[in-house]
């Protein structure tokens, strides 16, 4: 196939894509925790410290939203409603319009699609829908409905065989390093993501249909 890599490398016909920092904003990174706690009249590190207490839990799908919000943020006193912090923790996720755009582009060449994120299972369902994502991908494996957050090898092994994908057909899109060495691990095509543009011309290089080299 013309684009795929020399050596007789077999095309790649699967891309799992991370969404935070990959195919939009992050939904509840530190930045985001931050602004939260300037726009709210929080102690950032008080918020972080409590945030990392319970991650594990919230983003594989063992504590809801109001349970994680109990623990990190009203677990005191504050001057404002549990509703309006979350709608202004939804309003922070945007999506990267190129990013999407060439996501459409690679759903229309008959790509099988799949997410593979850590995210809490309600911010999940919001940045979905918020980014147009349900008709693009085959299948969301996510931490909280996988029970497994990267970088766990499990959860990437669990994705391919979701997804019915030999490792070396399987490229996995991630805009941190740290994510990507269990997918390379397992025999995974690892992209880091730089921008949507040299992403396009990798996927591209390594055979992706509907991929235009850079």
């Amino acid at each position: 196939m013309a684009g795929a890599e020399a050596g007789g490398a077999r095309p790649v016909t699967h891309v799992f894509f991370d969404i935070g920092g990959v195919i939009g904003t992050n939904g509840w990174d530190r930045e985001q925790r931050r602004a939260a706690a300037e726009r709210f009249g929080l102690d950032a590190d008080d918020v972080d410290r409590r945030h990392k207490e319970v991650v594990a839990p919230w983003e594989e799908g063992r504590m809801s939203w109001d349970e994680y919000l109990d623990f990190v943020v009203f677990c005191a006193d504050v001057p404002f409603g549990r509703d309006e912090f979350k709608q202004y923790v939804l309003g922070l996720s945007q999506p990267f319009a190129d990013s999407v755009a060439l996501v459409r582009r690679l759903h229309a060449a008959g790509v099988q699609l799949y997410t593979l994120n850590n995210e809490s299972e309600e911010l999940n369902v919001h940045r979905i829908s918020h980014f147009g994502l349900r008709p693009l991908f085959a299948a969301f494996c996510s931490s909280c409905w996988l029970g497994l957050r990267k970088p766990e090898r499990r959860m990437y092994a669990r994705a391919l065989a979701i997804a019915g994908a030999d490792a070396e057909c399987a490229a996995f899109v991630d805009d941190r390093e740290q994510n990507l060495a269990p997918a390379r691990a397992i025999g995974m095509r690892p992209v880091l993501f730089r921008g949507a543009g040299p992403l396009e011309a990798e996927l591209a290089r390594l055979g992706v249909a509907g991929a235009a080299a850079g």
